[in-house]
């Protein structure tokens, strides 16, 4: 009677098991999505677009000042100086800069990305910074201070904002 019981036993565990085995095996697996290329490439250009940037932090605000040179910058001179550095071309005005890339709304901002105003409020951009994320700016505009990272959200930057650029691609 024991043994009947243990093989009765032994047939319900083995039917559970095939049960189950085929349950299973029955459910799609569904694979993690991996990151494109293009988006891996874009995010680790960013990071070095920013990771060049923060190397000047501290360098002198000259307005005018040369292009390619390290010693002094204006706004559009450091974000001219810094995507050069990883592989994009700028013109050299702010105003120019407006006109690069493609557009992107200022709630879409990504690091990297181009942040234009209008400081003077006379309709004319005249201010460029690169957004690094968490509502920063990183970005030259004053003899005293050089180059700094600011809060954007309620700054000068924000209330006077015109547009921003996208330049990563």
């Amino acid at each position: 009677m024991n043994n009947t019981k243990n093989k009765k036993i032994s047939r319900l565990i083995a039917g559970i098991g095939i049960s189950l085995s085929i349950a299973i095996a029955s459910v799609p697996v569904i694979a993690p999505q991996e990151a494109s290329a293009a988006t891996v490439s874009k995010t680790s250009k960013a990071n070095s677009v920013v990771a060049t940037g923060k190397r000047y932090l501290g360098v002198k605000y000259q307005f005018g000042a040369k292009s390619g040179i390290t010693s002094a910058f204006d706004c559009s001179s450091f974000t001219q100086y810094v995507f050069k550095r990883n592989g994009i071309s700028l013109p050299r005005s702010s105003k120019q800069q407006a006109k690069s890339g493609v557009y992107v709304s200022k709630r879409n901002l990504k690091p990297g990305d181009l942040v234009f105003s209008d400081t003077n409020r006379d309709g004319v951009i005249n201010h460029v910074s690169i957004y690094i994320g968490n509502d920063k700016l990183l970005h030259t505009y004053k003899v005293g201070l050089g180059v700094t990272i600011s809060k954007f959200s309620g700054s000068t930057w924000d209330k006077t904002y015109k547009t921003a650029r996208r330049v990563i691609r």
